[in-house]
C-alpha cells in the first residue's frame, strides 16, 4: 500500500511539474528554425509573427536559419531537437508535403516527427512573364505556348519545389512542352528579370513589387480563389483548369511529444496576433489563415497526397 502510494504521490508531483513548467511558458528564448535562407518568402512571414509573439509573450522568440537539402535540413533539426516548447520551425510545402515523395531516403518522416501548431499564411503562386513576351493575358500565354511548342523555357527555384512543379502541371495541362530549367533559390528570378527565360511561376511575395514596377506580368495565381494581394489576377482554375492548385503555405511545427497546452498557447496567441497582420500581410502577397492545430494537420496530409502524385508524374527526384 505504501509503495502504491509513493508512485502515486510521485506521479502527481511529476504532473504538477509538468503544468507548472506549461502555465510559465516560456521562460526563456523560444528558438524558431527557418529551413531556408534569411530573406525568402518563409524567413519574412516566420520574422513578422515571431516579433509578434516577443511583444505578446515578453520573451525573445529568436530565427534562427537552417538551410540546405531543400529545407531538410533545419526541419530534420528541429524533429530530433527536445520537444519542450523552446524550438519550434516555421516551415512550408516542399519540406511538409513534397520532399517525403521527392527524397528517396530521408532520415525523418517530417509528418510523424513533426506535429502542427497552427498556419500562418497561404501564398499562392503566380505565373509571370517578362515584358518582352508578346501576351497580356493568360489566354494569350496559352495561344501563343501553343504556337511555339518546345520554345519555352521556365524557371524554378529547384527540382521538386512548388515553382518547378507549377510549371510542369500547367504544360501537361495545357498539352504543350516547356523546358524546366532549375536554379538554386532568387537566381531564377534575376534571369527572368534579365529577359532570359520566357516564364516562371513565383511565391506572389517574391515578385509583387516587380509586378507593381512593371518588370514582370502576372498573368494567373494557382490559388482556388483569387489572391487578395492581386484581385485584378485570375486563377488558373477559372480559366479552364479546375482543381488547378499548387501554392505555397506556412505554419508552426513542434518536435514529436511537445506539451499539448504549449501548443495550445502558440496556437491562441498566433491566432490572435494575425488580424494586427493582415493588412502587411496582403500587400506583401500572403493570406493570412490560422485556424486549430488539427486544422493544420488535416491540411498537411492532403498537401502530401496530392503532391505525391504530381512528383512521381514529373519524375522529378532529388538526393
Amino acid at each position: 500500500m505504501t509503495h502504491r502510494f509513493t508512485a502515486f504521490a510521485c506521479g502527481l508531483l511529476l504532473a504538477g511539474a509538468a503544468v507548472a513548467q506549461t502555465a510559465d511558458y516560456p521562460s526563456k528564448p523560444v528558438r524558431v528554425v527557418v529551413a531556408f535562407t534569411a530573406g525568402g518568402t518563409t524567413d519574412i512571414l516566420a520574422r513578422a509573427v515571431t516579433q509578434k509573439l516577443t511583444d505578446r509573450f515578453k520573451q525573445t522568440f529568436v530565427i534562427d536559419n537552417k538551410p540546405g537539402g531543400g529545407g531538410n535540413i533545419g526541419t530534420e533539426l528541429v524533429a530530433r531537437a527536445t520537444p519542450d516548447g523552446y524550438t519550434l520551425i516555421v516551415n512550408s510545402v516542399g519540406p511538409m508535403a513534397v520532399n517525403p515523395t521527392l527524397y528517396k531516403k530521408l532520415n525523418i518522416n517530417p509528418l510523424v516527427d513533426l506535429v502542427p501548431v497552427v498556419q500562418i499564411a497561404d501564398v499562392p503562386n503566380v505565373l509571370v512573364v517578362h515584358p518582352s513576351m508578346p501576351v497580356k493575358t493568360f489566354e494569350e500565354f496559352l495561344a501563343y505556348a501553343k504556337a511555339n511548342p518546345g520554345k519555352l523555357n521556365y524557371g524554378s527555384t529547384g527540382i521538386g519545389t512548388s515553382s518547378h512543379l507549377s510549371g510542369f502541371m500547367l504544360a501537361k495541362r495545357i498539352g504543350v512542352e516547356a523546358t524546366h530549367i532549375p536554379y538554386k533559390g532568387a537566381d531564377a528570378l534575376n534571369d527572368l528579370l534579365a529577359g532570359r527565360l520566357q516564364f516562371m511561376f513565383a511565391t506572389i511575395p517574391s515578385v509583387i513589387q516587380h509586378i507593381q514596377a512593371g518588370k514582370l506580368r502576372a498573368l494567373a495565381v494557382t490559388s482556388a480563389k483569387r489572391s487578395r494581394s492581386l484581385p485584378d489576377a485570375p486563377t488558373v482554375a477559372e480559366k479552364g483548369f479546375p482543381g488547378f492548385e499548387a501554392g505555397s503555405w506556412f505554419g508552426f511545427f513542434a518536435p514529436k511529444g511537445t506539451p499539448e497546452p504549449i501548443i495550445a498557447q502558440i496556437n491562441k496567441a498566433v491566432n490572435e496576433v494575425l488580424p494586427s497582420m493582415e493588412a502587411q500581410m496582403i500587400r506583401e502577397g500572403a493570406d493570412p489563415v490560422g485556424g486549430s492545430a488539427a486544422q493544420l494537420g488535416q491540411f498537411v496530409q492532403k498537401e502530401y497526397e496530392k503532391w505525391k502524385v504530381i512528383v512521381r508524374e514529373s519524375g522529378a527526384s532529388a538526393e
